[in-house]
């Protein structure tokens, strides 16, 4: 099985940010749109964390992932906690939407799985039509300054009670060239009934500030508000230099 395949593990290793995550959005969406409960439209949703994080704070949610695992498992914790929020399969590439929301957010690194331009393009011209004249879309990645280091690798373990996880992120094949990585995705599972390893290797594509500058400027649909890093501190906008490597950015719907 491959570790999306697993969201509730995969959202276990990444629990520890949701509170923070959810503070983030909500603080942002005072600043820019007036209100702390804006309807919000979440991209990869995964096995539903912060879906059901914002729900649980009054927030109308909207949530949707590719992956049918991760769909079945946000609206089973929905469920569980007598939640209401619309979730469904959709490509991020191409999807359509009945509302305008006013914030829409994608913060863990899942834009990199668009593997070129047109798609990546394609992506954000699909969340412009989704959200309101002046909503907000929240998105987070990591950028690669030019003098980082092709090889690397980073593992963390989570543990809550009996059950811990682990996860080690390692980058197996890395081009400039191409602007693309193949990194491999590790889980190792610690539950009270035994253990449980995924792994899965992954395409992403490369992005340093001038080359996601660049491809902001074919979609006159947003403008860049701020940018922040993966500290989640709304009152503190970064430059977008070489010297930013993770990256959070609030673009703007044009009216």
């Amino acid at each position: 099985m491959e570790c999306y395949d697993r969201p509730d593990l995969w959202d276990f290793a990444f629990s520890d940010e949701t509170d923070f995550e959810a503070d983030f959005i909500q603080q942002l969406a005072a600043r820019w749109l007036g209100t702390n409960r804006p309807s919000v439209l979440e991209i990869g949703c995964g096995g539903g964390r912060q879906t059901v994080n914002l729900t649980q704070l009054g927030l109308a949610v909207t949530a949707f992932d590719l992956n049918p695992h991760c769909v079945r498992e946000t609206q089973r914790q929905l469920k569980r906690r007598r939640l209401a929020a619309s979730v469904f399969t959709a490509d991020m590439r191409d999807f359509q939407t009945t509302g305008n929301f006013d914030l829409a957010h994608c913060l863990v690194n899942t834009f990199r799985h668009l593997p070129d331009e047109q798609s990546a393009r394609c992506h954000l011209l699909s969340v412009a039509r989704a959200l309101r004249p002046g909503g907000l879309y929240l998105l987070g990645f990591h950028l690669l300054p030019p003098d980082t280091a092709e090889e690397d690798c980073e593992r963390w373990t989570l543990r809550r009670g009996r059950k811990s996880v682990t996860v080690t992120v390692r980058v197996l094949q890395f081009c400039r060239r191409t602007r693309l990585e193949t990194v491999r995705f590790s889980l190792k599972a610690t539950l009270p009934s035994g253990v449980i390893r995924l792994r899965s290797d992954h395409q992403l594509r490369i992005y340093r500030a001038d080359q996601f500058r660049r491809l902001l400027q074919t979609v006159p649909e947003f403008e860049l508000l701020s940018v922040h890093d993966f500290c989640y501190d709304a009152e503190n906008s970064l430059p977008l230099d070489n010297q930013l490597g993770d990256a959070v950015f609030v673009l703007r719907r044009r009216s």
